[in-house]
């Protein structure tokens, strides 16, 4: 089921001339994109964005409650707003987003902060110009939260931060229940938007000049589950890279246990999908595999990572991994740095593990002490950090291809852009390549980016 979102907010915009508006994200590709919605909308309503939310007439938080730090960095930037809403008695604050879908959280944001204006979801986020028209109108305070449904929004409008690359939702939710995550509470269970919406979409932005999409989704080898159609998550990418004006094509998030050969023969036979994969692992121990419900082994893992390489040799690949799990073992935690040596993977996102209410492993016995879990974690960014240097000495003197992005934040005399792989390089080049695939010659490696010269 899908419904069109410009049909019925049309009528509901009370446009707000030389208004300004402040968006604070937390959390993962996708709630980036959310707030990307979020722009959209005010952008249509006549508001404009601004960088400092103390000049700002709305500022909304879109949160995150993957982990602890996530959550408390909104309650400490809550509290700073309390002054500034006395000061500005017009002011409209939101809190939106994944850590607003758990139990009981609204209500005590709405008690603990009652200067906040609007509290919803991620599910009834195409709501907003409602929630903010009877703001404006009534004065009323909002806290509304949905349950997950079928309904598919299409037709929302995309304020995108970049003008050459774009993230497309192709799937929402997730059915895998990890025993530490929270997703499949705050997200809902699988839907996949179809296909031809996403192609559309994605013909769209080739018209608008983009180069580069990332097709996002909870798990997207899960694609095409309960669509009518007859298409799967391969399928899908081999329709994508026959969009014409789209160069690269990426992917993320994908599950292990649903890595496919079908997929690989994929990657290997499309050229726009890109030589990179981040494919989280999270644990190299079985044992502690198994108490995540994560359905696959350590040899499993590493057999699929042997099988890809093999078909693309200059494949990068990244992952997530978990530190502390509870039960985790001295053994256990040697597994993880043994897959580590062996995957050798390009860089990791790791973590300590986190409690999360309502999750199976929070009521787990023998929870790892905070002093073990910051001991462990050191010694395994030590060795991850190290594979990482290693590997990018490798491109010294090589000729890579790079999509220029823009000026480079560290140095504004260098451009900077990624390769195909996702290297960050930074180089000297013409300003005029802004947009453009160029070859660059690396000169300097450094642990996390390359350096180089266009030629």
């Amino acid at each position: 089921m899908r419904d069109n979102f410009k049909e019925r907010s049309t009528k509901l915009s009370i446009l707000q001339k030389n208004k300004l508006y402040f968006i604070e994200t937390w959390g993962c590709q996708m709630n980036e994109e959310d707030s990307e919605k979020l722009s959209g909308m005010l952008i249509s309503m006549g508001y404009s964005s601004c960088d400092n939310r103390n000049d700002a007439d709305i500022i909304i938080f879109n949160t995150c409650c993957v982990r602890e730090n996530a959550e408390l960095k909104v309650h400490g930037n809550l509290g700073q707003l309390k002054g500034l809403k006395k000061q500005k008695k017009d002011l409209i604050i939101a809190v939106c987003g994944c850590m607003m879908q758990q139990k009981g959280i609204p209500e005590e944001i709405s008690k603990k902060y009652p200067f906040v204006d609007i509290i919803f979801g991620t599910h009834n986020l195409h709501k907003f110009p409602e929630y903010l028209n009877r703001v404006l109108m009534n004065d009323e305070r909002i806290l509304e939260i949905e349950s997950g449904s079928d309904e598919i929004i299409e037709g929302m409008t995309i304020d995108r931060k970049s003008s050459l690359k774009a993230f497309v939702t192709i799937m929402y939710g997730c059915d895998n229940f990890c025993t530490y995550c929270v997703v499949p509470q705050v997200r809902g269970r699988e839907k996949s938007r179809k296909s031809e919406d996403i192609i559309n979409e994605i013909k769209n932005l080739a018209k608008e000049g983009y180069k580069e999409i990332t097709l996002l989704g909870q798990n997207v080898n899960s694609y095409g589950k309960g669509l009518e159609e007859d298409i799967n998550f391969p399928k899908l990418l081999r329709k994508v890279n026959e969009v014409e004006g789209i160069e690269r094509i990426r992917y993320m998030t994908s599950h292990p246990k649903d890595f496919s050969d079908e997929l690989i023969d994929t990657m290997k036979d499309c050229n726009k999908i890109c030589n990179q994969l981040h494919l989280p692992v999270q644990s190299g121990s079985n044992r502690v595999l198994k108490a995540m419900n994560r359905h696959y082994t350590k040899e499993e893992y590493i057999e699929k990572i042997n099988k890809i390489k093999s078909l693309i040799p200059d494949l990068a690949i990244t992952t997530d991994i978990i530190v502390g799990f509870p039960g985790e073992t001295e053994e256990d935690f040697e597994e993880t740095l043994d897959l580590v040596k062996k995957v050798r993977y390009d860089s990791a996102f790791m973590f300590l593990y986190s409690n999360r209410k309502y999750t199976r492993a929070d009521m787990m016995p023998n929870q790892i002490p905070d002093d073990i879990k910051h001991e462990r974690f050191n010694r395994l960014v030590e060795t991850v950090n190290s594979i990482c240097a290693e590997i990018n000495q490798e491109y010294e003197n090589k000729i890579v291809e790079v999509l220029v992005e823009g000026v480079s934040k560290t140095d504004d005399t260098k451009l900077t852009g990624r390769t195909n792989n996702g290297k960050l390089v930074n180089f000297k080049g013409n300003k005029n390549s802004v947009g453009k695939i160029v070859k660059v010659k690396i000169t300097k490696p450094k642990s996390f980016s390359l350096e180089g010269e266009e030629i």
